[in-house]
């Protein structure tokens, strides 16, 4: 199976490290700061500033202990367990999705502040996410070289700010300072934070990185303090010349400034704005796969997107998903910069609020775990940051009329995944399938002409022929809704094995049989089903299965005990659901009819395969005999 490639340095590192901190508030944060606190608003900076260095060491000691291309998800999954770590990988994808268009959004604005010729801006973003997504589709190399070269100009134009801005200065501007008071300094800060988030970006490459216990952590803090002083300073320079009454009614605050310095060539520079915020963007579209990836590996995001390019060595399945989700999210987010930064401050606060507790929790759990970088004042540290950031949660709610409403809306995001979990766990996990089917086994009974159609069972009663006076072994019965029609069928002497994995399945298909006289249907309980026959079951004329291959953990075991029971010419026929509610595909070998033929072959088995239509889901159906090596393949 292809690995990711193990390239990137320090250097690399570094810049990806600033591209993904530096958020959009680096170049609309003076114009929304002053706008709450006036001059005071360069207090505001240089408080968030020193609060995210700090943060940035406790991921730096988090990806040090676990360098695994999860990032956030992989944190948590030691810290938290299975279903909290899902939440926090979904709660991160959600906060990459929302920054990565909320980037683009507003490069698009910078680059072309005509609000009306809404046609152009879609049409650059589409090519951009296509462009930037093909790159990163070719190699880690190559996307991690872009980045490096964007971060480069980034820099490049922030700075052709802040040293000529310094002599043009005019420090009356910067007076009165505290205009609008001291609470307001507060508030400011939870609107700029924004300004730091992607911290986690980075650790998403750790299995892609040479010496990531060293490299990632040292350059998540390096990043951190550039993004820090240069938007501190920026800042700074900001307000010196443009007064901060004027600066909070522009949209774009740095056009005001370049103008101001550079005269009319000045508006030529918000190309320069524009390449900044792409590069910030790229950053999220190299790192967010990677995520997906560690979601897939542990089946808590689709399976398939777990695939590793076996040329590229990059998760090219989970990059061409999430350049899909990409023109979803941006198609929902154009022309909204404030509303998406809404609803991602609390989110993002959320998130780095559960992970700041991940370091007291994982050094409680493993102390003796190796720590190459250590966070100082771990134990209090957290404390006080968990406080800060909730505080900022709390004063925005208090402060903003609207702010109950936006969280409201921005926790629904979070909520929306918990269905997915349930559905993930019910579709890939065993011990889920077994408490599922145990908790929904009334409900199936009542809904069974609906999970099962009358058509479908006629179809497959059809194709196991004429089973009269034979035995037959149907693997997973549920409630008996098929196994009526073979109890019938199989008269006078035959008889049917059923068995399930869930208990209380099987009292429901104990009752219809007595109920109905069929004394010649054996019920057999087999907890371990997933993984075997059971070992009660003899030989057996036909096999028949319904909704079981999806679950099967050894497909080729279960497969050669199938075959052993069955004497050559012995009939199987097997149907499953594929394409679960529209939404969830089904497990990675029964996604290709070639692939199923192919697995049913070496076991021993010459089989069709074929695909029904239904309403909610399609049905596969295998159907075939046992055949001989020595008989051509039918």
């Amino acid at each position: 199976m292809a690995e990711l490639k193990r390239v990137l340095g320090f250097g690399t590192i570094l810049s990806l490290a600033i591209a993904s901190i530096m958020g959009t508030g680096m170049f609309f944060g003076a114009a929304i700061g002053s706008s709450y606190s006036g001059n005071a608003s360069i207090l505001s900076w240089i408080i968030i500033s020193l609060v995210a260095i700090y943060i940035s060491t406790f991921f730096g000691e988090l990806v040090a202990l676990f360098p695994k291309a999860g990032g956030i998800y992989e944190f948590s999954k030691h810290a938290y367990g299975r279903f909290m770590s899902f939440v926090m990988g979904w709660l991160a994808w959600l906060v990459g999705n929302l920054t990565t268009a909320l980037l683009i959004v507003a490069a698009i604005d910078y680059l072309i502040p005509d609000q009306s010729k809404v046609f152009l801006k879609i049409g650059i973003a589409i090519l951009l996410i296509i462009l930037l997504n093909t790159v990163v589709f070719f190699g880690i190399e190559g996307s991690s070289y872009v980045v490096v070269i964007l971060s480069i100009l980034s820099i490049g134009i922030i700075l052709s700010v802040i040293f000529p801005g310094i002599f043009v200065m005019d420090l009356n501007n910067l007076t009165p300072f505290f205009a609008l008071g001291i609470l307001p300094v507060f508030l400011t800060i939870f609107f700029i934070a924004e300004a730091f988030f992607g911290w986690e970006s980075v650790t998403y490459l750790a299995e892609e990185t040479k010496n990531p216990e060293r490299v990632i952590p040292k350059a998540l803090v390096y990043g951190t303090i550039i993004v820090g002083v240069i938007a501190t300073l920026i800042s700074l320079v900001s307000l010196g010349i443009i007064p901060w009454r004027i600066l909070s009614n522009t949209s774009a605050p740095l056009s005001l400034v370049f103008e101001s310095i550079y005269g009319s060539l000045g508006s030529m520079l918000n190309f320069g704005v524009f390449i900044a915020l792409i590069g910030s963007a790229a950053g999220g579209m190299v790192t967010m796969p990677r995520l997906i990836l560690a979601l897939a590996r542990d089946k808590l995001f689709i399976a398939q997107l777990a695939d590793i390019h076996p040329r590229f060595k990059t998760p090219y399945k989970a990059i061409i998903f999430q350049t899909v989700i990409s023109f979803a999210v941006f198609g929902m987010a154009f022309g909204k910069y404030i509303t998406l930064l809404t609803l991602l401050l609390p989110l993002g606060l959320i998130m780095y609020i559960l992970t700041v507790l991940t370091v007291p929790i994982l050094r409680y759990k493993h102390p003796e775990a190796i720590r190459s970088f250590r966070v100082p004042f771990a134990k209090i540290g957290s404390f006080l940051l968990i406080l800060f950031m909730a505080s900022l949660i709390a004063l925005w709610i208090m402060q903003e009329p609207n702010a109950p409403q936006i969280l409201g809306l921005s926790l629904s995001f979070i909520a929306i995944g918990i269905p997915i979990y349930l559905l993930l766990e019910v579709y890939y996990d065993p011990d889920a399938i077994v408490k599922v089917n145990d908790a929904l086994a009334y409900f199936t009974l009542f809904t069974e002409r609906f999970i099962l159609p009358k058509n479908i069972r006629k179809e497959i009663l059809t194709l196991m022929g004429d089973i009269k006076n034979k035995s037959i072994l149907e693997f997973g019965c549920s409630v008996g809704t098929l196994t009526v029609h073979l109890a019938e069928k199989v008269r006078p002497a035959g008889k049917v094995y059923a068995t399930d994995l869930s208990k209380k399945d099987l009292i429901i298909t104990r009752n219809r049989m007595k109920k109905r006289g069929h004394e010649h249907v054996i019920i057999i309980h087999d907890e371990h089903q997933i993984n075997r026959v059971h070992p009660d079951v003899p030989y057996v004329d036909a096999i028949v299965s319904i909704g079981m291959m999806g679950y099967l953990q050894d497909v080729k075991k279960v497969l050669g005990e199938m075959r052993e029971l069955l004497p050559y010419g012995g009939k199987i026929v097997f149907v499953d659901y594929a394409d679960f509610f529209k939404v969830i595909p089904n497990v990675a070998w029964l996604s290709k009819d070639s692939t199923i033929e192919k697995i049913f072959r070496e076991a021993g088995f010459s089989v069709f395969v074929s695909r029904k239509k239904g309403m909610f889901w399609n049905y596969v159906f295998v159907y075939g005999i046992k055949f001989h090596q020595d008989i051509p393949y039918v």
